[in-house]
């Protein structure tokens, strides 16, 4: 292991050193962002430490559950602890010592169910065949059944079926715990020829975790030209990003000032040249309606004073004046004599002055594009990537030579260490233990083979002596004659009893040393089930073999002392056991870290220091982004300067109000001509109707169309109006605006510049960070998946515990059983032979004789 450990050392050195010699072909990557180095290629092992025993796995269970009765107290941690460091020699030594005692009883104790069956089986063993000596002696002198004489029962057949019965019985039991021992034995058998299978499979496991550590290790190695790949994508585009970045937040800063320039008068930004237009627009309307309005006006003055004086005219017809005229005409002509003077010119014009002056000054602020200075101010604004580039271009180069130099450094420290020679006498190792273990091959064929011929031959014994019953049983039952005297009893009946008693002889032979063997297996089985297969399954030995200053009284913990001569390093044989079961790297799971630590070696600092230092340098100067060049600041200026204050607002809403005639023409023509209408036909309402369709002439032709003007100026004035109301105060705040937000990049831009920066610098070392804690992942978890020495342990335990373990609890449980049953079989055997066997006398009853008196007949 220590081979290993160091092996997987020097190759985790590698793959940090050598990562620049393997870049692949540059490619385009994405923007900033979370890196993916893809899944480290995993080797496939074959090991399945697992075993399913099958249907025999019931008899398993069965012996354990018996175990347990047996040896119901726990794991003796303490005990074993106390018996390891002291390594039973001051026990032996000094056995009176009270201590030394108590160790003794605490074992004792712990074994009694052990020893008491122990105890059982020996005693079974020393007394069988000292009852069978006796038992013969006995026999040979008539006695213990021994006299071939049979008294005859008037309950005999009811006897002799019951005995058959029970006989047969505890054979079939004997039968049944002879075809466990058997199925034992032969399960045994089976699984020793899976042992070649299993190590060739845990060797082949170790060949793939030699064999596919250095590729995993590689891929580690090509995977950090994808890290470095993105930190020189980021290099090659510090305009974008970190000028991009600087761009955005001046934005928040900048954008409002420029907006406010488009944004005047409360007009949004996509409106703000269209502001200035409508102004010009206004000012425009304003000056050709007043023009057209005072012409208007004039001649409307004139038509309407002809038409006054023509119907003055015309009133003056007798018809409204003679006393002998009608008097509602006299009355209707005295009614509009006196509406006359309403007919004339509402407002006057010609006093309200010109805005030929403000027209003058806003078509000299409208031939300054506007729009065009501050789009040249977001341009300038938008260079800041391009800026950004051109001033950092040496320290990106700086940094990229930085790079390839600590790539270059990484590389010759990597060629200190002999990475192959080591991969090789792990090989080499693995190849030489292998045809070892192959050599033994045959020698366990061979043992195994004896192992089988002794135990068929013990199941044997027992076979015999259940053929003796069982043939037996068959001849006295076939052979009996209910009506035959036990004088007269058939050759088969006969040979019947002698089998039963020939049985009960080989029963004698064997059962002893049938005994003696099923307790020195059950001792043996018993406790290498409770101490060392049970244990292992519950963890409780690994707590054992952990047990701080075990081993060597100066180690804490006995694998980081002898490896490492750290004895404090938390490794233990469980951690090492289960972190390798969970399949995880090696390089974790043996703390290699204490003999090169791979976070020190992959730290940041290592890797970006210098980095660091270089990106901390750039200096960026952003001085020549002017948001609002001067010419767009006087635009402004000019525009608040238009004059739109100067403009007599009053007298022209006053002057319009008044409208365009005194009255309206429209209605005072209607009333006229219901007038006319009223009066009687003749020359007069004809004169009338005529000035009634002079006027609606009028009205149609010069009214209307100064109306409308009138309406234009109207609003016109009303938007110059609220033009006005603030222009100065918004251009004023918009220029403070823009000279605060110029400011901020001109002079305090620096503090931004720097908090990008970092963050920018923090971006390039995530990528490092990223790789870092990658591959120290990776080692931690997937390169160099330890499981094969897991499996290692897990096959031992199958080997020891699963095949050999416990088939052979099995057969001495099956043998046992059969064993112990032989007693009741030879007592049973004994009874039965009585009424299969040929008798020399029998009781006769003689009538003759006094009633009630019997004779014996030879």
């Amino acid at each position: 292991m220590l081979e290993i450990g160091t092996l997987l050392l020097l190759l985790s050195v590698f793959s940090a050193s050598g990562e620049l010699q393997q870049e692949t072909e540059q490619r385009r990557l994405p923007p900033p962002g979370k890196l993916d180095f893809g899944y480290v290629p995993a080797g496939v092992y074959e090991t399945l430490a697992h075993y399913e025993p099958g249907p025999i796995g019931i008899l398993f269970h069965l012996v354990q559950s018996f175990l347990r009765a047996v040896q119901p107290n726990a794991f003796p941690h303490d005990l074993i602890i106390k018996l390891a460091k002291d390594k039973f020699g001051a026990i032996q030594a000094e056995y009176q010592k009270p201590e030394n005692i108590v160790l003794t009883l605490q074992a004792i104790y712990y074994e009694i169910g052990f020893l008491v069956c122990a105890a059982v089986g020996l005693l079974f063993a020393v007394l069988m065949p000292v009852v069978g000596l006796f038992f013969c002696m006995c026999r040979c002198c008539d006695n213990c059944g021994g006299e071939m004489h049979q008294r005859q029962r008037k309950n005999a057949d009811c006897r002799r079926g019951l005995l058959g019965t029970l006989l047969f019985s505890t054979s079939l039991v004997i039968t049944i715990g002879v075809l466990c021992s058997y199925a034992a034995n032969q399960n045994l058998s089976s699984q020793v020829k899976n042992i070649r299978r299993l190590v060739n499979s845990n060797m082949r496991d170790l060949h793939t975790f030699a064999n596919d550590t250095p590729m995993q290790i590689d891929y580690l190695i090509s995977q950090y030209a994808t890290a470095k790949k993105k930190v020189i994508y980021d290099l090659n585009n510090i305009g974008p990003l970190l000028g991009g970045r600087i761009q955005t937040e001046l934005h928040k800063e900048v954008h409002p000032a420029l907006d406010q320039v488009l944004n005047m008068a409360g007009v949004k930004i996509q409106r703000a040249i269209k502001a200035m237009r409508e102004t010009k627009e206004a000012l425009e309307n304003v000056s050709v309606s007043l023009v057209v309005l005072q012409e208007g006006t004039g001649k409307l003055s004139s038509d309407l004073s002809q038409v006054r004086s023509s119907i003055n005219r015309t009133l003056s017809d007798p018809d409204c004046y003679d006393e002998e005229s009608d008097a509602t005409t006299v009355q209707l002509c005295h009614s509009i004599r006196q509406s006359l003077p309403q007919l004339q010119i509402g407002a006057n014009f010609t006093r309200l002055p010109n805005v030929n002056s403000q027209l003058e000054r806003i078509n000299g602020v409208v031939k300054t594009d506007l729009s065009a200075v501050v789009q040249r101010g977001f341009s300038s604004l938008n260079d800041t990537p391009d800026m950004v580039m051109e001033q950092t271009r040496s320290v990106v180069d700086s940094v990229q030579s930085l790079m390839d130099g600590i790539g270059n450094n990484i590389s010759t420290f990597s060629k200190v260490f002999p990475v192959q020679s080591f991969l090789s006498n792990y090989t080499i190792f693995i190849s030489h233990a292998h045809a070892k273990i192959e050599d033994y091959y045959p020698e366990i064929d061979k043992i195994d083979f004896y192992r089988w011929i002794g135990c068929i031959a013990l199941c044997c014994m027992v076979v015999l002596v259940l053929a003796f019953n069982y043939l037996g049983l068959l001849c006295g039952t076939l052979g009996y004659d209910k009506h035959a005297s036990p004088t007269t009893r058939g050759c088969i009946s006969n040979t019947g009893g002698t089998m039963l008693m020939a049985g009960v002889g080989f029963s004698f032979i064997f059962s002893w040393v049938l005994m003696a063997v099923v307790t020195v297996l059950f001792l043996a089985g018993g406790n290498m089930e409770k101490l060392v297969c049970e244990p292992f399954h519950n963890k409780e030995l690994f707590k054992v073999v952990d047990t701080p200053y075990l081993i060597n009284p100066e180690w804490k913990n006995f694998i980081p002392g002898y490896m490492y001569n750290d004895s404090e390093l938390e490794l233990t044989v469980e951690s090492l056991y289960s972190t390798c079961k969970q399949n995880r790297g090696i390089y974790s799971a043996m703390r290699l870290d204490k003999i090169f630590n791979m976070s020190s070696f992959l730290n940041t600092t290592v890797f970006t220091k210098d980095v660091v230092d270089k990106l901390e340098g750039v200096k960026i100067d952003l001085r020549g982004i002017i948001l609002l060049e001067a010419d767009g600041k006087q635009n402004l200026r000019d525009f608040s300067e238009v004059g739109l204050s100067e403009i007599n607002y009053a007298d022209y809403l006053e002057e319009v109000n008044k409208g365009v005639t005194e009255v309206d023409l429209l209605s005072f023509t209607r009333e006229l001509e219901s007038q006319t209408d009223l009066m009687p036909r003749g020359p007069l309402q004809t004169a009338l109707k005529n000035h009634v369709g002079t006027l609606q002439q009028i009205h149609k032709q010069q009214v209307i169309p100064m109306e409308q003007t009138l309406s234009t100026l109207n609003q016109s004035m009303r938007f110059l109006e609220r033009t006005a109301s603030d222009l100065s105060n918004k251009v004023i705040a918009v220029l403070d605006a823009v000279e605060a937000a110029q400011y901020l990049i001109s002079q305090n831009v620096t503090l931004l510049i720097n908090q990008e920066t970092r963050k920018y610098t923090s971006t390039i070392i995530g990528y490092f960070h990223q790789y870092i804690e990658w591959v120290k992942t990776s080692l931690a978890m997937e390169v160099a998946p330890c499981k094969p020495f897991s499996n290692i342990l897990d096959t031992a335990e199958i080997l020891s515990c699963s095949f050999l373990v416990d088939s052979m609890n099995v057969f001495w449980m099956g043998l046992g059983c059969s064993t112990l049953f032989l007693l009741p079989s030879v007592i049973l055997a004994v009874k039965l032979a009585k009424y299969y066997r040929r008798m020399d006398t029998e009781d006769v009853y003689d009538d003759s004789s006094i009633s009630g008196t019997w004779h014996f007949t030879l």
